[in-house]
């Protein structure tokens, strides 16, 4: 049999078909390298969250050894008048070397006595004092206490050291991990929740550092550049969107604005520094310093997203109100901004988000200080949740590491909440025209 011809109509039908097969094939492909990708980030992202809730969920919990103190008067209350002031100066911290003495017999050689008392920590003084100020009857008696261990001792329980390693490799001599497994198996050693990891502010010693006074100060700057930053950005936009004339200069402004979106945020911290601090002479380290800061680059995010929103309002709620005889500022006030302010406050909160996770500006106005005491207002000392990241990522102790990953969680916990409340108020006052 031959071959039939392929006629004109047919050739051009064929044709088209592989055009078809072929643009068919580069969609498949673009979609599978999309989804590749889209599962790639979430593949990465899953590791990040997994590596970092690994590396910090320790640090919710802290290791406590169980004692038994004599809390002998001439050593607890050494004025013998029961009264705070004698009680704070107590010997506490000898009154839990006695017991431990007492709890693993007379140990002769002094450098052996010094690796027993390491397994305490300094918080366990304070420990005592906070429970004898509460109760002062207990001078004179034999009380069973549980106090917190030392990072060290910490660090052994939840397993981050290798007994099998050399006695010079890891900071627990033999003789340590003996006295911790005894106390292991006499039920003397347990791990509860690290309340003080909440309750405290930061410390040299890490079974005493806590993020309150990262808290409180992240709080206090938040506070200073929304007041600063949210009415500021909305009198711009609005001025800018239905009172300015359009000419060269608003248009130069609006460029300007745009601009300052993109500018790297340390620019801002040096702004800061030469202004508020040398110029204006403003404290270091104070919250109010920080907020002024981050107000200046929250700023151009607020002013862009509320022109956004001002712009999303349709025209024939302007039209209708002049026409019913309202003033240009009574269209604005009574019936604009209104409608648009669940944008407004939506790019306001995303703004303040990026706020708070930014570290660079609030470093180069001195938020980098080591602060011990909660900042009791804006012009106390005080630094942020980044910056006390950056301070314990870069000290040297294993304990700091799991205090870095859990004080990152506490801040993705912070943003997430911040970025799901904006979600919340979109969904909740957004009108769709």
């Amino acid at each position: 049999m031959t071959d039939i011809p392929l006629t004109d109509t047919a050739r051009k039908e064929e044709a088209r078909e592989r055009l078809l097969k072929k643009r068919y094939a580069r969609e498949r492909r673009l979609r599978f390298f999309g989804m590749a990708a889209i599962a790639s980030a979430l593949l990465f992202l899953l590791f990040l969250f997994a590596t970092i809730f690994y590396q910090g969920w320790g640090a919710f919990f802290q290791t406590q050894i169980r004692l038994e103190v004599t809390l002998d008067p001439a050593r607890i209350d050494p004025q013998g008048t029961r009264t705070s002031d004698s009680l704070v100066r107590g010997d506490y911290g000898g009154a839990i070397k006695k017991a431990l003495k007492q709890r693993f017999g007379k140990i002769r050689k002094r450098r052996e006595r010094r690796q027993l008392y390491q397994l305490i920590g300094s918080a366990g003084a304070d420990t005592l004092r906070r429970l004898v100020m509460a109760e002062p009857d207990l001078v004179g008696q034999k009380v069973t206490v549980w106090l917190p261990a030392s990072d060290d001792v910490d660090q052994y329980f939840k397993g981050y050291v290798d007994p099998d390693l050399k006695e010079d490799e890891r900071r627990l001599s033999d003789r340590q991990i003996a006295w911790v497994e005894e106390l292991r198996r006499d039920g003397a050693i347990r791990k509860v929740f690290n309340t003080t990891f909440f309750t405290s502010g930061d410390s040299r010693e890490p079974e005493q550092a806590g993020i309150l006074g990262a808290v409180l100060g992240s709080f206090y700057t938040l506070l200073v550049t929304l007041a600063i930053s949210f009415p500021l950005g909305v009198m711009a936009a609005v001025y800018l969107e239905e009172f300015a004339p359009k000419n060269r200069i608003s248009d130069i402004i609006e460029v300007n604005i745009n601009n300052l979106a993109a500018v790297p945020s340390i620019v801002f911290g040096l702004l800061g520094l030469a202004i508020f601090l040398d110029l204006f002479g403003l404290p270091r380290s104070a919250p109010l310093v920080g907020g002024l800061v981050l107000a200046l680059m929250t700023l151009p995010t607020i002013i862009i997203s509320s022109r956004a929103a001002l712009k999303a309002v349709p025209p024939s709620i302007r039209e209708a109100a002049l026409g019913i005889g309202a003033s240009r500022v009574q269209v604005v006030t009574h019936h604009v901004l209104p409608l648009a302010l669940p944008g407004m406050m939506t790019g306001t909160i995303i703004g303040l988000a990026q706020a708070l996770g930014e570290t660079a500006p609030l470093l180069m106005i001195g938020m980098v200080a080591f602060i011990v005491d909660l900042p009791g207002g804006i012009m106390d000392p005080a630094t942020v949740l980044p910056v006390q990241i950056y301070l314990w990522a870069d000290s040297p102790e294993r304990a700091f590491v799991e205090k870095t990953s859990a004080a990152i969680m506490v801040l993705l916990a912070f943003l997430i909440v911040m970025n799901l409340l904006a979600v919340l108020l979109r969904r909740k006052f957004e009108r769709r025209w």
